[in-house]
């Protein structure tokens, strides 16, 4: 290799960053998680999609203003403050109250739809995420292994005793774990005196 090339293969690459300056691991992360986001999106059915665009269009603030302006010049016309318009649903509004009722209805169920969507989104984040983390788990116990061997071959003085290394390098048991977690007390509910109290 020349020196030119060495030099545009180091200004490119230059200590381990990509094109943007970013490390390139931290590149191929930001793509990883760029390409699972597009599959996800690509792989919604039909009324996950329609569930999802709805529930964007739904809070905008362009449908916020629609709703003002309709709601009121509903009430104002069959108020009779309009002249020339003959109210075609007087008070109390029965018409405009059945309409409200089914675009509530129907609005829930769509909100209900994506957000069950992004629920199971989640999960399979969270699970994800549980996955690398017993990843990083067994490669830290294989490091702290190796570790522990080349102190001992180097006959280096130890910081940490013994007990604590040995304590260390054993494989976490995860079944042990969630049940201890299960252990855990959930936060009382304070009582009505100890509210007063409080207050």
């Amino acid at each position: 290799m020349t020196a030119r090339k060495r030099s545009q293969a180091a200004s490119a690459f230059g200590n381990g960053r990509g094109k943007r300056g970013a490390p390139h691991a931290l590149e191929e992360n930001i793509e990883a998680i760029k390409r699972w986001e597009r599959a996800a999106v690509h792989h919604r059915s039909r009324l996950e999609q329609l569930s999802d665009a709805i529930t964007r269009i739904a809070a905008s603030g362009p449908i916020l203003l629609v709703h003002v302006v309709w709601y009121g010049f509903w009430i104002v016309a069959n108020v009779k403050l309009i002249p020339g318009v003959v109210p075609f649903d007087p008070f109390p509004f029965q018409l405009l109250t059945m309409i409200v009722s089914l675009e509530a209805i129907f609005l829930s169920l769509f909100v209900l739809a994506s957000q069950n969507r992004l629920s199971h989104q989640a999960d399979k984040r969270a699970n994800l995420d549980l996955q690398i983390d017993l990843l990083a788990e067994r490669e830290m116990t294989a490091v702290l292994r190796l570790l522990q061997d080349i102190a001992g071959h180097l006959e280096i003085p130890l910081s940490v005793t013994p007990d604590q290394i040995r304590d260390l390098v054993k494989k976490t048991d995860i079944s042990s774990l969630t049940d201890r977690v299960e252990e855990f007390p959930e936060s009382p509910t304070p009582s009505k005196k100890q509210r007063r109290v409080s207050a």
